[in-house]
């Protein structure tokens, strides 16, 4: 009987990471399925055992890396806005991308190829949701961009840190956890900082 963490599990985790490398590094488009079988080292027949095309694995490290995201949208679809919870809604974001930083990236140099790709399709839909908690019912459009300015604060912060300092980034500066939490820090603050001003019409005293 096989089990969540048997062999074949970790090997589509081994293939999604190497992937992921590969995307980052080259671009989905530029990257083939015999390279990421050479980069695993198996192959191109045992790589397709578990993922047929470059789309499914793009869907595999959505599906992965993005469950941060799922878990916030989660907590939140069970609360009454408030103040509170929009404030812990970007907190829980933040922390969850700290994470996943390597997704962000990925996002950022692969966006021609993802727009309409369904796992792209499927990580926007998220992110509608992940807004409309944020910014709560009855909200204005000012405060609906509120909201997606707070969240795409993170996304942010991940950039500038690309350009400000190209030696960490290119490891999505993850092996410095000083220099992450010092960006994740100022990418909350100021999310929360953006965020502060939203206060539904159904809120409003």
């Amino acid at each position: 009987m096989s089990t969540t963490h048997g062999p074949r599990s970790d090997t589509r985790a081994r293939i999604i990471a190497v992937a992921l490398e590969l995307f980052s590094e080259h671009g989905y488009e530029k990257t083939s399925l015999r390279e990421i079988a050479d980069r695993l080292g198996v192959t191109k027949a045992a790589l397709y055992y578990h993922f047929k095309t470059k789309d499914d694995i793009v869907h595999g490290i959505v599906e992965t890396m993005a469950a941060p995201i799922d878990e916030a949208i989660a907590w939140g679809e069970e609360q009454d806005w408030s103040p509170e919870v929009r404030d812990e809604l970007v907190r829980r974001f933040a922390a969850g991308m700290a994470e996943r930083a390597p997704l962000l990236r990925f996002f950022h140099e692969n966006q021609p190829a993802l727009r309409e790709s369904q796992a792209g399709l499927e990580f926007r839909d998220r992110m509608i949701r992940m807004i409309r908690l944020v910014h709560g019912p009855g909200a204005s459009f000012e405060d609906k961009l509120r909201a997606t300015m707070a969240l795409f604060s993170v996304n942010s912060a991940f950039f500038l840190l690309k350009h400000d300092r190209p030696d960490l980034a290119a490891d999505c500066a993850m092996d410095d956890e000083i220099t992450v939490a010092e960006v994740m820090r100022a990418a909350t603050t100021v999310g929360l900082e953006i965020a502060a001003p939203i206060k539904p019409v159904a809120h409003q005293g």
